[in-house]
């Protein structure tokens, strides 16, 4: 997810990268340039952002970096799939070690393994919480936010947790809110209000055990 659409770019996805990178060497500079990026984003925001800043800051060329990355968005879409990778393994890994599942369990987990990435990767806190105003950016969380949905949706009902009833725009609808919560706790908090948090995770857990079964309500044993 990182070069700028083109016309074969169907409307809503994020588009494919300029070049995959496959030799040892490219895959290093791909991760010089990002990890560049991260720096800058962090110390400057996502506004300020520009290539030809990535590029010097990275030690490579401009031209260096237009190999891989057609613009701006392209280098922000890169690197909030990488951290986003690091978060959905996150979430996958913690739920798996959850004992006794609910839902209030899963919400908690979920919520609290993003907690954790932020905590690690405070560039992704400025590109997908505060760079919003990107469309690219914005598009980008609005997609993840779907997959998300969909994913702890199946996996609520698949494990007896929810209802069938539990609809895939009711679960995107908690997603949201989750998410907003995450935006308006780091809004201005480097580390986060985690009162706001706490917050956030009892609304959502109480939007979503409406369409709980009884064992979703007392937790179900893994």
């Amino acid at each position: 997810m990182t070069a700028a659409a083109t016309s074969t770019t169907p409307p809503g996805t994020s588009p494919p990268a300029r070049r995959v990178p496959r030799q040892e060497r490219s895959r290093r500079r791909v991760e010089s340039l990002l990890d560049a990026a991260a720096r800058l984003v962090v110390e400057r925001g996502v506004a300020a952002l520009t290539t030809r800043d990535i590029a010097e800051a990275a030690g490579a060329p401009v031209a260096s970096l237009y190999q891989y990355f057609a613009d701006k968005e392209g280098v922000l879409l890169a690197l909030a799939q990488r951290d986003m990778d690091e978060m959905d393994t996150q979430v996958a890994e913690d739920l798996a070690g959850v004992e006794l599942l609910s839902v209030a369990t899963l919400v908690r987990t979920t919520m609290a393994a993003y907690v954790a990435v932020y905590r690690r990767r405070p560039a992704f806190v400025e590109i997908y919480l505060r760079g919003r105003t990107n469309a690219a950016v914005h598009r980008f969380g609005r997609e993840h936010n779907v997959r998300t949905a969909q994913l702890l949706r199946d996996l609520a009902v698949d494990a007896g947790l929810a209802r069938p009833d539990l609809s895939p725009q009711v679960a995107e609808l908690a997603v949201e809110v989750g998410d907003r919560v995450f935006q308006l706790a780091y809004e201005h908090d480097e580390a986060g209000d985690q009162a706001l948090v706490e917050e956030g995770i009892t609304m959502v857990t109480a939007y979503l055990e409406r369409y709980a079964t009884p064992a979703g309500l007392t937790g179900v044993a893994r």
